[in-house]
This record gives C-alpha cells, sequence and structure tokens, in this order.
C-alpha cells in the first residue's frame, strides 16, 4: 500500500515524511506552492529519465496522491538510484482524479512542473522540467498555475 504524506514545508522535516516506492538510500522530497485551497487533493507525478514517457498514458514512474494543504503540499519518493527525473503536478480540487479541462482543452484546475518553465505556449518539453537528483536526500520546489 502506498504511503502518502500531507506536510507544511516549513512545520515538519522532509525525514519525517512517508515516502512512496521501495525504501533506498535516494529519495526525493517535491514541495507544491501556490495551492489555493485545501480542497480535494494534489497529484504528483514522478517520470524517467526518458522524454517518450513524461505524460503519456501508463508513462509515470511513481504518483501520490495527497490530500491538498493550502498554501503548500508536500510529497515524498524513494528513487530507485541518482540521476534524471521529471516531475508533473496537479490540484485535483474536485477530486474525481481527473485533470480536468475546458472544451477548448485548457487546464480548469491548477498544474505545474519541476523547474517551474513556461506554459504560456503548451507543455513545455521534457528538457526543460527535467532536473538531476543525487544520492541521499533531494528537494525540488514548483508553484502550481491556475489559469481560472
Amino acid at each position: 500500500m502506498a504511503l502518502v504524506a500531507l506536510a507544511s514545508a516549513w512545520s515538519l522535516p522532509a525525514s519525517a515524511l512517508a515516502c512512496e516506492g521501495q525504501p533506498g538510500a535516494a529519495r526525493l522530497t517535491v514541495q507544491v506552492g501556490g495551492v489555493r485551497s485545501a480542497h480535494g487533493e494534489v497529484a504528483v507525478t514522478l517520470y524517467p529519465d526518458e522524454p517518450q514517457r513524461f505524460l503519456a498514458p501508463k508513462g509515470k514512474l511513481l504518483r501520490v496522491r495527497t490530500p491538498a494543504g493550502a498554501p503548500v503540499t508536500t510529497a515524498c519518493f524513494f528513487l530507485p538510484g541518482p540521476g534524471y527525473y521529471a516531475v508533473a503536478v496537479y490540484h485535483d480540487e474536485n477530486g474525481d482524479h481527473d485533470f480536468n479541462r475546458t472544451l477548448l482543452g485548457l487546464p480548469t484546475e491548477g498544474f505545474g512542473f519541476s523547474n517551474d518553465p513556461s506554459t504560456k505556449t503548451g507543455l513545455p518539453p521534457f528538457k526543460a522540467v527535467r532536473f538531476q537528483a543525487g544520492s541521499g536526500e533531494t528537494g525540488i520546489r514548483l508553484k502550481l498555475r491556475y489559469l481560472k
């Protein structure tokens, strides 16, 4: 069973979070800022260093769904090892486990990516969201964007 933890980035140290994945020496803590409400949950998805799998159906390495905490929600993953990864996040405010969009395909829920790349002209390329995780503890921060 997946273990999920919620914590304010400033109230709980990363070592106190329960992490998703096989326990190991490499760990990633993701702080999601800009969460506008505590409704629903925040889905944090981890992708391997394979551009063709980024945002693809069944392309994820791991996913954490944790109750939304405003203004910051934190998630944790045990990584297979040091290397390059990417993270995509959305705030599932209505809790339907779907990234809701308008008829035009625009997001109706908050979203974000590792490295906070620009998303004004569509989805970011993998190279813009890719980051390096070392052995031991790696932490990243990103901020959600809401279009409405």
